[in-house]
């Protein structure tokens, strides 16, 4: 089949894909599956594998290759993503994001919360999905607001802004993960590349956030009703027990909303709570250093990459902050066990989207387009790096979900990077320029967008104005920070 039909059919495949999710209202997993199917008939793969002979290489089905992809992404995401789950929820449940909270208030002091819950979100969202996070910390926002006087977008937008960062760049979030491992891109290399970047985003974030608030938005009459009600001994009690006040009592929701009660002696520490976030990235860089600074073989190497793989560094997270949050505190095996199960429900979509995402990957991958892609990149002369950032730009665009543009995107440009010959930090670069490109351009078809919007009192024009402008701002930052990096590598 020519090259010109193969990327027709891709560009078909995707179009359709477009149109199921956005036109018809389709599950993104729905939509992946069948737009892989009709993409494997089109271009001609077989029903059913086709075994070797000796005058035709083996053919691998379309069910066969949907079922690969989809494995052998979900070999690595369905773990991870199920542990940061976990991890985010007993943090969340134990009353960590308080803390966190006071903790870079009392740093930075009373005049700089915006820039102290700025630093609080960065922290928080490594383990907390970003939706999730958000809502976490709006009571919080809400609070330190209502004490200085202020709408809540002039200290939420900025919280905002980082988490969503953190989310599209950093493991054990889906997209990136499931990115990497369609890439073949090592996360010791991406986290160690990302986390420095994301500290980067976080201040444009807070300064940037400043100047789209040099005005006063109109707040939505719904939005001003709740922070109307939210009253001020509420809110001084929600400062108090951010800057350190002791609490007595915990409730955990699980997905059902049934509240799950977890009594405690006091809120975990700030330092607690930042060193059990920071042990699985530790762990994962000092995979990484060894298999860079030792060679094959050496029982050091070995032992550092058990350790620091990312598997076995989220499951002894898991298990530490099991201990030190929850039965160190009070909480019974019972409640510790409700606290991880409310955690599963919420991610089960998250997976198999992801996994759909492989499968679709895969197909491309099998059909021949990748490589038929990755010879009309070539062709073009353009920098892979850009085309990696404005693919998933367009697509975080047109559908709205950052995991589906990551996981699309990559398998798009699959072939060109495998067969590249690029480096292990190369590979991992271009993983992340295809992350910040999924930040950008969030608007009316990303929920992350509604989330945000409807919290902090933002209309759509309001909200295009400020969140669509500043996720954008920060995934062209973010690029530019990878491609300076990329450019280094390549001059040494």
């Amino acid at each position: 089949m020519s090259t010109f039909l193969l990327l027709a059919i891709a560009a078909g495949g995707i179009g359709l894909l477009l149109l199921l999710i956005i036109k018809l209202k389709v599950h993104a997993f729905l939509a992946l599956l069948i737009v892989s199917v009709l993409v494997g008939l089109a271009t001609g793969l077989p029903l059913v594998t086709v075994p070797e002979t000796e005058l035709e290489p083996a053919r691998i089905g379309i069910i066969e290759s949907i079922i690969a992809g989809m494995g052998g992404v979900l070999g690595s995401v369905a773990i991870l993503v199920a542990l940061g789950a976990m991890l985010g929820k007993i943090i969340e449940i134990s009353g960590g994001a308080s803390s966190l909270a006071g903790r870079f208030t009392k740093l930075l002091g009373p005049k700089r919360v915006a820039g102290a819950l700025t630093a609080a979100a960065l922290v928080l969202a490594i383990p907390v999905f970003f939706d999730v996070g958000f809502i976490i910390l709006v009571p919080i926002i809400y609070g330190f607001c209502k004490a200085a006087g202020v709408d809540p977008v002039k200290f939420g937008l900025p919280v905002g802004g980082i988490m969503l960062a953190v989310h599209v760049a950093m493991p054990p979030h889906p997209g990136i993960v499931g990115g990497a491992g369609i890439l073949g891109a090592d996360l010791g290399w991406v986290t160690m590349i990302g986390l420095p970047v994301c500290l980067v985003l976080a201040v444009v974030s807070h300064f940037f956030s400043k100047w789209l608030n040099r005005k006063n938005f109109t707040m939505l009459p719904t939005t001003a009703k709740s922070f109307a009600e939210f009253g001020t001994e509420k809110a001084d009690a929600i400062v108090a027990d951010a800057e350190g006040a002791s609490g007595s009592e915990g409730g955990a929701s699980g997905a059902s909303g049934t509240a799950t009660k977890a009594r405690t002696v006091a809120p975990p520490s700030a330092g607690m709570v930042m060193a059990l976030i920071v042990t699985p990235l530790i762990m994962i860089a000092l995979g990484t250093v060894g298999a860079t600074l030792l060679p094959a073989g050496d029982p050091i190497r070995n032992v550092l990459a058990f350790i620091g793989a990312p598997l076995f560094a989220l499951l002894v997270t898991v298990l530490l902050a099991s201990f030190f949050l929850g039965i160190r505190r009070g909480w019974s095996a019972s409640q510790l066990g409700d606290v991880v199960e409310a955690a599963l429900p919420p991610v089960a979509v998250v997976i198999l989207v992801t996994g759909g995402g492989g499968a679709f990957a895969r197909v491309l991958t099998e059909s021949g387009i990748g490589a038929a892609l990755s010879e009309t990149l070539l062709a073009t002369g353009m920098p892979l790096m850009i085309m990696a950032y404005l693919i998933s730009l367009a697509l975080r665009a047109a559908q709205g979900s950052a995991t589906v543009a990551i996981l699309t995107t990559a398998g798009l440009l699959s072939a060109s990077i495998l067969g590249g010959g690029y480096s292990t930090i190369q590979v991992a670069l271009l993983a992340l320029a295809i992350a910040f490109g999924a930040l950008g351009l969030s608007h009316v078809n990303d929920s992350g967008f509604w989330v945000v919007t409807r919290y902090l009192g933002l209309g759509v024009a309001d909200g295009l104005r400020t969140w669509t402008v500043l996720t954008t701002v920060l995934g062209l930052v973010g690029f530019l920070l990878c491609f300076v990096v990329w450019l280094l590598v390549g001059v040494a």
